[in-house]
This record gives C-alpha cells, structure tokens and sequence, in this order.
C-alpha cells in the first residue's frame, strides 16, 4: 500500500516543449494528497526505495552529502533518527574555515558553543546545517527553514547582531518549527513513551474499539461525498449549535449507537480521529482505491483519453480527464479520471499535464487509441493543436471532435444564419425574461397554468392521472446546451395562454410607462403569426435532433451507431422539408384561431426580406458530419452487425487493420485475419442470436458472453478497437457540473487535491460504494504510523 501514497518526483516550472513519455516498463509512484499537511511523526514515503538493512555505523554524518530522512523506507526511519541524534550534531573542529564572498567571511568555530545542540557545519559544501530539522524534515509542510535542512546556510554576515539568522531559525515562538522538532527529538529518545512500545500494549478489545471509531468517521465521509455536501462548518466548536455536517452527522451515529459514543467519548483526544485532516486522509485514501481500480481495469487495453477545461468558483482553471475503454465483459466504460489544474490552456501545458497523470499510473501513451475534444483551436489545430502533439507521439491516438459538440455548433450556426430564427430566439428570451422578472409573476403563471390545467381536464382535452399535468415555468435555453431550447420551446407551447394571461396583468397592472412598454412588447411578440409559425417549426425540428443529442451523451454510445443516427437524423430533417410542410401550416393555423392570433393570407403577395439565409440546418449537419472524408469510420462500419448482415466486407476490415491499426497486430495476425473472418462470417453471423443485435457495443458484450471472443480473437479486437473511439466528451462536461455542486460559492477555497478526492468519490461512487470499511481502515492504517493501532 505504502507504494500508492509516495510523492512522485519534483517538477520543473521551466514551460518546456519536449515531454517525456510515460511507458509501462517503469515503475512510477503515485503521489499523495500533497495539500494536507502532516504533522509529527507522519512522514510520508516520496521514494521508491527497498527496505534493505541499514549499517548504522556508516551513515554519513556530513549535513552536505548525507541522505535525506525521508529518502529511506518508512519503517527505518525512526531507527536512523535515533543514530544521528545519539551521534550529535556534525561539528569538525577545523583549525580554519574556507572563505568566501567579496568580504573573505567564513563560519567561526565560537558559534558551536552557542548552538552546541543543533548546529552542524559541513566542509564539503561549507555550509551550516540544523540536526533537529533533518531528523524531522518533513517534505510536504513548507515552512521555510529549508536553507538549514537542505539546501545549506552560508550567508555568514547575517550571523550575530540584532537580526542573528540563528536566532531567527529558532524562533521567538514556543512552536517554531526547530523548537517542535527539538521536542520531537527528546520524545524519539524517551523509549519509554515511544508509540510502538505504547501501541503494542492495545488489547484486542482495544483494537476493536479502535476500528469501530474509525468506521464511524469513514461512513461519514463517504455519506457527505456521495451527496457532495460541505464537511466543514462557520463553528465547529463545541458550544456552537450547528457544528458543521461532518459532526452534526456523527452526532446522529453517536445517538442512535451508545458502543459508538462510548468509545469516541474514551478515546485519546489526540487520537479522536475526526479532524478536517483525517477527513481529508480518507477521502485520499477512497480516491486511490478508486483510481486503483479503474487502473486495474484497463490494465494492459487500448484506451482513450477525453479532455476538456473549464473554471472552477476560485477563478482556476481546471482539466478533467476520462478515460474510454472496454472491460473485461466487453463493456464500454467512460471513467473520470481526475482534475488537473494547469496555469494556461495552451496545448502545451495540457499535454504536460496528461502525461503526467499518464506516468503517475503507469498508463503507456502508446496504448492510446483515440482522442476526444471540443473543437477550440487549441484541442483541434492541425499542427499546434493537443491532438496534433499526442498524435506526433502516438500516431494511433486519432482525434474524433465531439459529436455532440458538433451538432451544438450546427444547430446554433443554422439559426444564427436565418434572421427570423435568430429573431425568433431573441424574442423567447425577451418573454421568459419578463414573465420571470419577479416572484410576483411567477405565482401568477403557476396559478393561471393550474387554471388552464383545470379547464382542460373538464373538457376532456387532457387525460388526468398521477404524475401528469405538473405545473411548472418556462424553461430559459442555455448558451450550450441546445438540448435546453427545446425544452424552453416545448415549455412555452405547454403554457402559451397561461404567458399570455401573464402579460395582459403586467400590461394592465403597470405604474409607469417602461412596464407597460415592455409587457406590450413581449405581447406583440408572443401573439405575432411568425413568432407561432417559428414556435411551432422549432419544436417539429429540435423533435428530431433531441433525440440524436441525447443519444449521443449516452458513455456507452459506440461512433458507429452514432453515425447511423447522425444519418437517420439528416433523413428525417430532409423528409420533414420535403413531405411536413401542409401538416405543419394546418397545425399552426389551428393554433392561432384557438388563441385568436391574426393568420397571414397565405395567397397574398410575398416581398423578400433584405439577405438570404445561407445555410439550412440539414447543410449545416452535412457540414459538420461529413462521414465521407473519415475513412477510418467508413472501413470500421463494416463490423456493425445490421451492415454486417448486409454484406460482411472482409476486405474492408483488412485494410482498416493495415491502414489504421498496424501496430496492435503482429505480421502473421495479419497473414491469418482473412481467414478468421471468413470463419466468422460463416459460423458466427449465421447465428440467430447475432441477428438480434444492433450496435457494436451489443456485439462486443455477446461475443464475451458466448465465448466467442475467445474463438475470434482477431475479430475481437478490432471491435474493442472502434469502441474505444470516443463519441463526445458528455463524461468530462458532467465533472464540471460535479465540480460546481462541489465547489460552491461558499466553498471556494477548496484545495486541488481535496477538490479532486471529492469529485472521485462523487462521480465514479459506483465504484467507491463496493469498497469494504474494513478495507479503508487497513488502508488509513498503512497510510503512516498512527497514535492508536486498529489492527
């Protein structure tokens, strides 16, 4: 366990171009929580050094040379503190010390006698060292005494006078830094209360007791970040009356278990073990097993990465990564991976920090099989581009922009083209603006919908039932999210006299002229026949492309099928153009005599509008899905079992081996896969229960479940292949919206590392939730030397 929690090497801040790539063939720790600080004894292993027996008696004694303590294994650590502090500061006694600078200074052998207690000197590196902040440096508290522990002090025109850096070292304050680490010393050297002669005197009972306390903690902490609730609270002190929900939850344990409060009421108060810090140290703990397992679970596979950035509430920018690949059972996964927070957003920043998150798990870059991005410049450029840098590395990570992006960008092209569309949804936003200007308004379109619910369920029009006829409010369309215009379209339908009953009231009720003005206008607008037409004409439309939208942001959406969709959308936008006309003019024109909208005389002579719309929202998907130029979707398709049945193209699937993924088969794989397929296309698509599927990511799952991945290894793989391209990058844009929900207003000063835990905890629970509590206690247990033993 001690190999998951060890710091991986320190960064350079240096912005340089070549990266090294991870590869499976090293060993690379994975690093702990750096932001939680740890005090004491809780040294944390930042090498990945053996446990091998140490000779005490030679140990290097030079401050300059000598090893750092937390360069040795953890369980030797107290054993080395113990010689150099039995052997005492390093102290030469030179006749003359080397000079240095303008001014020919140089240590003075009088400054022993005045600090015989911590202060060494080391003629390799003529530099002036402190024993007691060696023997307890720890690494991840930066306190800024490093120049006497390893770096070296040497600016001897500061010693002595007023400002003596010696006395600063120490410290004026009872728990300076040196001064802890003196007693820190004293305590090491007093066998008599050393921890582990304490620890070894816990009964059974004890330890049962101690497991049982700690429990508590962690179901507490996987309860608050499953439902990414605050931990911490304004008063945490005991007189306060809200104490934060971590303690206000514990306090439920404690009153529903009296074992429970028993033990916490007895235990040690400095081994209660429900600071923010333990906290913080479960969490870390929850989250590496999580990782862990994800890392397991791709194991040796072709995986792919989805990238995409976003600002958190503290104003950082934030990278999260996913990883897509296909488990063991043939399933398609999509796994948040974690938050990276990067400086910038340039290309070469973000693919600093994939990699590193790459070799901090031992993911080779060379098993990347597909890239996923939005299509800002910066992911998608052909030569500076993320994709175009981990191409040059990996030439078989191929770029697939988002699908559900693209369709984003070609809905909102389309209308932004088309000047009454554009009019169309500045005006919706004009309405929901004033209908929802004040609570006042909204209680008047909630009664007035109820009203209009009422009188159409005595008319029969409406079917009355449990859950049907909610009342709601009009739905405001997102920026982003085109999925949210056609609910704000359909909501708007649902509750047209109900807005328009709305309007009439602030019309009639207004005190001043900008009110009326503007109910007046929203009125003209809503009761105008273009804006009805339009209304109705977006909801048949965006009918069609919800579906392709939300079909898209499914994780186990495999580009084939996407594809498909992607076609039978266009086909069903073509066909409502040509053949939807006359229905849609009848239900329109209906809808205006039933609300007493004037109808325009369809006869009447029609005069242009200055311009001409240029793109139709059928040009534009064409445009932006153009699967024509993709070869590598045009030879994959022939895996897809309905075009598989049709004419099963095994010369296709040879050359999407030799063109595309020459790399994942061996030359006599590709000497024999000709032969394989034919025995596939003769046993296996023959099969009635092959006939029943419908996507590749069905077809994967069978052939696991038959066995037949087995049979058909080849075959097999070339599936696992395509589904490992990624479809859209939804996964990464739901870890924002987890980010958000995490990382509130109120809580904005959320540290990365515990921001990150939170999310890991948050998204991926459905791993999380099978960990065992006994297992996370071992962990915690393992994680460093504890006050109290728990097993």
């Amino acid at each position: 366990m001690l190999d998951f929690f060890k710091r991986k090497g320190s960064t350079s801040n240096s912005s340089e171009v070549n990266v090294e790539l991870p590869t499976t063939n090293v060993a690379i720790p994975i690093p702990e929580n750096a932001d939680v600080p740890i005090p004491e004894n809780a040294d944390v292993p930042i090498s990945q050094s053996q446990f091998q027996r140490i000779d005490l008696d030679s140990l290097d004694y030079d401050p300059g040379t000598r090893k750092q303590i937390w360069e040795y294994h953890v369980n030797q650590r107290d054993e080395i503190r113990r010689a150099y502090i039995k052997k005492g500061p390093h102290q030469p006694p030179l006749e003359t010390f080397k000079k240095s600078g303008k001014q020919n200074r140089s240590f003075q052998a009088s400054w022993y006698r005045n600090n015989s207690k911590w202060l060494e000197y080391s003629p390799t590196t003529d530099a002036a060292y402190c024993l007691p902040c060696f023997v307890f440096h720890n690494p991840n508290v930066v306190v800024g005494q490093n120049a006497f522990i390893v770096g070296g002090f040497r600016n001897w025109k500061k010693v002595g006078g007023k400002d003596c850096s010696f006395q600063v070292h120490i410290g004026k304050d009872p728990n300076s830094a040196h001064r802890v680490a003196e007693q820190m010393c004293k305590d090491l050297m007093n066998q008599s209360q050393h921890l582990q002669r304490v620890v070894d005197h816990f009964t059974t009972e004890q330890i049962a007791n101690n497991r049982l306390q700690l429990k508590a903690t962690i179901f507490i902490v996987r309860y608050l970040a499953f439902q990414a609730i605050a931990f911490r609270g304004r008063d945490e002190s005991f007189s306060s009356l809200n104490r934060g929900n971590f303690h206000e939850s514990l306090g439920i344990v404690t009153f529903w278990n009296e074992k429970v409060a028993e033990i916490i009421e007895k235990a040690p108060k400095n081994a209660t073990y429900t600071s923010p810090r333990i906290q913080k140290e479960i969490l870390h703990v929850f989250s590496t097993k999580v990782k862990k397992a994800i890392r397991e679970e791709i194991g040796d596979a072709k995986f792919c990465i989805m990238v995409d950035e976003a600002r958190d509430e503290s104003m950082k920018e934030q990278m999260a990564v996913v990883f897509r690949y296909v488990d063991a059972e043939g399933f398609v996964k999509e796994r948040f991976f974690g938050l990276i927070h990067v400086v910038d957003t340039a290309a070469l920043t973000l693919k600093k920090g994939i990699y590193s998150l790459l070799s901090q798990y031992c993911l080779d870059i060379q098993n990347i099989r597909g890239q996923g991005y939005d299509g800002a410049s910066n992911m998608r450029g052909m030569w500076n581009g993320l994709q175009a840098l981990i191409l040059n590395d990996c030439p078989y990570a191929y770029y697939i922009h988002c699908f559900a992006h693209r369709l984003q960008l070609a809905l909102v092209k389309a209308s932004k083209q088309v000047v009454p569309i554009s009019h169309f949804f500045l005006t919706l936003l004009f309405l929901i603006k004033i209908v929802s200007a004040s609570c006042k308004r909204n209680e008047q379109l909630k009664v007035a919908n109820a009203n209009e619910i009422a009188r159409l369920i005595d008319l029969e029009e409406l079917e009355a039932g449990s859950g049907l006829n909610q009342i709601g409010t009009l739905q405001r369309p997102g920026e982003t999210r085109w999925s949210s215009h056609f609910r704000s379209v359909s909501s708007l339908l649902r509750m047209f006299s109900s807005t328009v009953e709305v309007l009439q009231n602030i019309i009639d009720g207004a005190i001043d002229g900008e009110n009326r003005a503007e109910g007046e206008s929203a009125y003209e607008g809503l009761t105008s026949f273009e804006f009805v037409f339009i209304l109705h004409l977006e909801k048949e439309t965006m009918e069609i492309t919800d579906k392709l939208c939300q079909a898209l942001q499914s994780q186990s959406q495999d580009i084939l099928n996407a594809m498909h969709l992607v076609s039978s959308t266009k086909a069903l936008i073509q066909k409502f153009r040509d053949d939807g006309w006359d229905d849609l003019l009848t239900t329109v024109i209906s809808f205006c005599e039933k609300h007493r909208i004037d109808v325009l005389d369809m006869n009447a002579r029609y005069v242009a509008r200055r311009g001409r719309a240029r793109n139709q929202p059928d040009n534009e998907l064409n445009y932006r899905f153009n699967e024509d130029a993709m070869e590598l979707l045009r030879l994959s398709s022939a895996l897809e079992p309905r075009e598989a049945l049709k004419s099963f193209r095994i010369s296709d699937l040879c050359l999407l081996v030799k063109n595309f993924y020459p790399q994942d088969f061996t030359d006599y794989d590709k000497q024999v896969l000709e032969k394989e397929l034919y025995h596939f296309e003769h046993n296996v698509l023959q099969d009635p229960e092959f006939k029943k599927l419908k996507s590749l990511s069905e077809l994967s799952q069978w052939l696991v479940r038959t066995g037949n991945s087995e049979h058909y290894k080849l075959v097999y793989r070339m599936v696992i292949l395509v589904l490992t391209l990624p479809v859209s990058t939804a996964t990464t844009e739901r870890a924002f919206s987890a980010m958000k929900l995490v990382k509130t207003e109120l809580r904005n000063k959320m540290e990365d590392d515990f921001l990150n835990d939170s999310l890991m905890l948050y998204i991926e629970k459905d791993i999380a939730s099978t960990f065992s509590l006994d297992s996370i206690v071992d962990d915690f247990e393992d994680l460093k030397e504890r006050r109290v033993p728990f097993s």
